[in-house]
């Protein structure tokens, strides 16, 4: 029977670093009021917000090189990829066209998933379905974002803007029938779109107007529709409701419990969340990875960044059982479950 894989991974964030101490010579905030309500300490911001170079695209390309490289393989052995982002280079086409340009893959199929938040769980639940129905070999999944070109740097909007940061992550998911080399055991996917109001960005879209608006009307076009809107008290309190669902599904899916898991990574969205999981299900700290306090909420890349420095700090090891969740915008929602 055809198993999936992470036969490579790797991660890439831009050089430039933020700091609170930095956010607070934009806007009336400080490293305590940042700290205390997300746990973020840094975050990496591209230079220069403006800069048409390092983009969503190519920070993704930089992190699927080394993953690639990891796997031993080549751009030429990858036959699909999977593009996970809310910020893309272009309004389209996707990234991930961009991607197989850039690494010269062969003229193989490009899939942009736009799942915010929960993109990476749901593109890899995507490249799982395609590897264990014998469709593809050897699949790059990406998650990549670009926030900091599009957030409001003022007070009016300090309380999404000092939460997000720039950065990519990227796996190969393979095929194999080799036992014991490790499997993707569960995946689940879940939405609930009458929320999708609580943490959106509104234009530019065909609801709220885009080309006509900016060219006869931008005067009309406010700070709210431009800039990431968020309801953070109700999202939080949702996210805490369906990290445990997701959670309990998969492992129920698979026959195991917590007690057999070796590692839970969720998507780094705010501290106090991971932490009130982490409690719910009486998880040691040995088991569960976070580093927010280093790279702020990079949405679609925030899982594949933690599992690749997990790896790296050697936390995950072959034959652990790891578990990813998310939750975000949408609302959407879903974990994967896999033994490395």
């Amino acid at each position: 029977m055809t198993k999936s894989i992470i036969k490579g991974i790797g991660h890439y964030v831009p050089e430039n670093v933020v700091t609170n101490d930095d956010l607070s010579k934009l806007m009336t905030t400080n490293d305590e009021w940042i700290t205390e309500r997300t746990g973020i300490k840094e975050r990496h911001h591209r230079k220069n917000r403006n800069d048409s170079e390092e983009t969503t695209a190519y920070l993704g390309f930089k992190a699927a090189e080394i993953a690639i490289k990891n796997a031993g393989l080549t751009a030429k052995d990858i036959d699909y990829i999977v593009f996970a982002t809310l910020s893309p280079d272009y309004f389209f086409p996707g990234c991930g066209v961009l991607v197989q340009e850039m690494l010269g893959c062969e003229t193989i199929g490009a899939l942009d998933v736009r799942n915010q938040c929960s993109g990476f769980v749901y593109a890899m639940s995507v490249a799982n379905a395609f590897i264990k129905s014998n469709m593809y070999k050897n699949i790059l999944v990406i998650g990549a974002e670009v926030h900091s070109f599009g957030l409001d740097f003022s007070d009016a909007g300090r309380g999404v803007s000092v939460i997000f940061g720039d950065g990519a992550g990227a796996v190969v998911l393979s095929a194999t029938e080799v036992e014991n080399a490790g499997d993707i055991l569960a995946v689940n996917m879940h939405s609930e779109g009458k929320y999708a109001d609580e943490l959106c960005t509104k234009f530019p879209g065909s609801k709220y107007g885009w080309s006509d608006r900016m060219r006869l009307e931008p005067e009309n076009v406010t700070d709210a529709e431009v800039y990431p809107i968020m309801n953070g008290n109700f999202v939080f309190k949702h996210a805490v409701t369906r990290f445990p669902e997701t959670m309990m599904e998969a492992l129920k899916s698979a026959g195991k419990t917590t007690e057999d898991l070796d590692l839970f990574i969720p998507h780094q969205a705010n501290l106090r969340i991971a932490q009130f999981v982490q409690q719910r299900f009486g998880l040691p700290d040995e088991k569960v990875f976070n580093n927010i306090q280093k790279y702020g909420n990079t949405t679609a890349a925030s899982i594949p960044i933690a599992l690749s420095e997990a790896i790296q700090q050697g936390k995950v090891n072959r034959g652990d059982l790891v578990l990813l969740s998310a939750f975000g915008s949408g609302f959407t929602w879903g974990s994967v479950l896999f033994e490395y």
